[in-house]
């Protein structure tokens, strides 16, 4: 049994005039413990696949399982989203808005004190007491992940978390959100249109095409690039010659 499976998943937007079909016949499965990106243009469905795995979004058709267990339109707990902008509640501390999850659930002071920890491992030491327009965009999305893995999710949803960062930061966080996914252990999928980011950070990549969204293609990541950290991939001799059957890959679309 896989981790995650998606069965047959369609997925139409329907109006008063129109229907507009964003995905079509996606099947796939993710062991634990996988870095997956969906990579692609936009337009393709990839973060309408992603609310769908998190139950934000029922498909029109088909469905999706998490360790052999139906996702469902609700809350799930099981379940954590991060997203392009941090969303940091400007009048919370960074310590309230990390435990704002945990507070929710009712999670014990165990829960809060490893919770704290995370920041600690993030780099974000005694920062605890200030607000979040006090911290650069950079520190924002760190605090974002904290307050993400607090809750110990089963799987981790990433929709271009770095995006609206400078170069710089991006690079650095990437090898940030991979060494804690890794250090916890946690299944992960990034949506991203950045073929550089996939690389470096994924296990397997599903490249997708548009009009309407669905898998054109499923690359495994060479190991001489998966055990290596997000920076130290973008070096390596291998990364540049993936790239460019990557890019190929979508001209040819």
């Amino acid at each position: 049994m896989s981790f995650l499976a998606l069965e047959n998943i369609h997925h139409t937007y329907f109006s008063k005039t129109e229907a507009n079909i964003a995905l079509i016949n996606i099947s796939l499965t993710i062991e634990e413990g996988e870095f997956i990106s969906f990579l692609g243009p936009s337009g393709c469905g990839k973060t309408t696949l992603l609310s769908i795995i998190a139950g934000l979004l029922t498909p029109t058709l088909g469905s999706v399982s998490l360790e052999g267990k139906p996702i469902v339109l609700k809350n799930n707990q099981e379940i954590g989203y991060m997203l392009q902008q941090d969303y940091l509640f400007p009048w919370k501390t960074i310590k309230e808005n990390v435990l704002l999850g945990l507070k929710l659930r009712n999670e014990k002071k165990l829960s809060e004190d490893k919770a704290l920890q995370l920041l600690g491992e993030i780099g974000l030491q005694n920062v605890e007491e200030q607000f979040p327009k006090q911290l650069s965009g950079g520190m924002r999305q760190r605090v974002a992940l904290a307050r993400t893995l607090a809750t110990d999710p089963k799987l981790l949803l990433l929709d271009e978390p770095f995006s609206a960062l400078d170069y710089q930061t991006k690079l650095k966080l990437e090898d940030l959100v991979s060494s804690i996914l890794k250090t916890y252990r946690k299944t992960a999928i990034l949506v991203t249109h950045d073929i550089g980011e996939a690389i470096c950070m994924s296990d397997r990549i599903f490249m997708f095409a548009a009009n309407p969204g669905r898998i054109h293609k499923i690359i495994t990541v060479p190991d001489e690039l998966r055990f290596l950290t997000p920076f130290e991939a973008r070096n390596h001799p291998v990364f540049s010659s993936l790239f460019q059957m990557i890019w190929k890959e979508f001209e040819s679309l």
